[in-house]
């Protein structure tokens, strides 16, 4: 059998990196951009806090019918769909902006149409993957969409950063718009199959989709590592989600960095750099130990740090705690995505991830924002932002008393029988 080509070979995943590259590189613009907007719009620490609410709060509603339908439907044409509905969507903020009738009350039912649309999206992005590259390839290419990810994370914030002092925020969005239609382009260009045949399903009723959304939350629920995996990402999210509902205001009042510049963008910046430690990090991890191993020791590194971070007494030590911070995070987040597409069946992967990123990205992620605002706003920034992350020191807890520690030793045990 002729091995498939290396990932930088295949010209399929080419533009499917590229889709995801440039549809990153928009988004954390918008990331940025739409926090300070608001904040500049109204002053206000909760509303500001809202938007990163409004990231993933959509997942409540919609990511387990979007799983469900993505698993049914074609998935290159869902996700240039999606990709072309959220250009226009975003576009309307630099329009109204442009027409002197921008308000925080669109931005903010922006932001969170543009996140529900994008499940849509993500369902089949889930799904698309494992069956464009191969299962065994699937960490790898995971770890390859993750370093671009991080590398823009790293060039991105900074450059924002000095846009934003001479470029309203509302403008920058335009870019944003622009790599989304860029990235309906790319995946357009695909030339295999996304999905696999679909024939024999039963017709598309309500009764059938419940029935789908229940098939695969039965499978996150009934495997233990999936399981495990996504309760300690959900209260690892509820950390993060609060930390980033906080950090637009952190920068300002507590770090005294302001909304812009140099210093602002090398601030956020810094999580670009651990992310992208991490994401070439995993696939050699993964060679010496098991994803759950992985979990069970990069969380505890992710809840300390996430603790003390808040507590920098200046932007230069904040900077170095978000490197530290973003390498332990995302490689727990990687790790966990990747486990789940390797071992999802691929009739139920749309379901299965979007009702994982559900709980802890829609949960987690929305509750940790909206608690995360309320107590900066009542006890202030880096108490608010220490309590949201003692989060993360439960999901230690769990993680260490779960399953895990025994799938793990499993693997170690399998991996020593077929040492030479």
């Amino acid at each position: 059998m002729t091995p498939p080509p290396r990932l930088r070979d295949d010209s399929d995943f080419r533009r499917y990196f590229a889709a995801r590259a440039l549809s990153t590189t928009g988004s954390m613009v918008t990331a940025i951009a739409l926090p300070v907007l608001v904040y500049r719009l109204s002053g206000s620490t909760v509303l500001t806090a809202a938007v990163t609410a409004l990231e993933a709060a959509p997942y409540l509603l919609t990511g387990l019918f979007a799983g469900a339908l993505a698993d049914r439907w074609n998935r290159r044409r869902v996700m240039v769909s999606a990709d072309l509905v959220n250009a226009v969507l975003i576009g309307s903020v630099p329009l109204a902006q442009l027409l002197g009738v921008l308000t925080v009350a669109q931005v903010l039912v922006v932001a969170f149409v543009v996140q529900a649309v994008y499940t849509f999206f993500d369902g089949a992005n889930f799904g698309a993957l494992p069956v464009l590259v191969g299962r065994g390839r699937v960490a790898q290419a995971n770890s390859a969409v993750w370093s671009a990810s991080s590398l823009i994370e790293l060039f991105v914030p900074p450059l924002t950063g000095l846009a934003l002092a001479v470029v309203n925020p509302a403008g920058l969005l335009a870019l944003d718009a622009l790599s989304f239609v860029a990235s309906a382009l790319a995946v357009r260009g695909i030339i295999r199959a996304l999905s696999e045949s679909r024939e024999g399903q039963p017709p598309l009723r309500p009764r059938v989709v419940l029935g789908d959304i229940a098939e695969g939350i039965v499978y996150l629920v009934r495997h233990p590592g999936v399981r495990t995996m996504t309760i300690v990402g959900s209260l690892q999210s509820f950390a993060g989600g609060g930390f980033m509902a906080l950090i637009v205001v952190w920068c300002d009042r507590v770090l005294h960095v302001g909304t812009s510049g140099l210093r602002f963008g090398l601030v956020w910046g810094t999580w670009g750099i651990g992310g992208l430690i991490a994401a070439l990090a995993l696939p050699r991890l993964l060679k010496r130990r098991a994803p759950a191993a992985i979990t069970l020791y990069a969380l505890p590194a992710s809840a300390v740090i996430g603790v003390l971070t808040p507590l920098s007494p200046g932007w230069v030590v904040a900077a170095l705690a978000l490197l530290l911070w973003g390498s332990s995070y995302v490689l727990v987040i990687v790790n966990a995505v990747s486990y789940r597409q390797q071992v999802t069946p691929e009739h139920l992967l749309g379901r299965v991830n979007t009702a994982g990123r559900m709980l802890s990205w829609g949960v987690g992620w929305t509750l940790g924002a909206m608690v995360g605002g309320l107590l900066g706003n009542e006890l202030g920034i880096r108490t608010g932002m220490v309590l949201v992350g003692l989060a993360s020191c439960i999901g230690v807890i769990v993680a260490w008393t779960s399953p895990l520690r025994r799938i793990a030793a499993e693997h170690d045990a399998a991996a020593a029988g077929h040492a030479p």
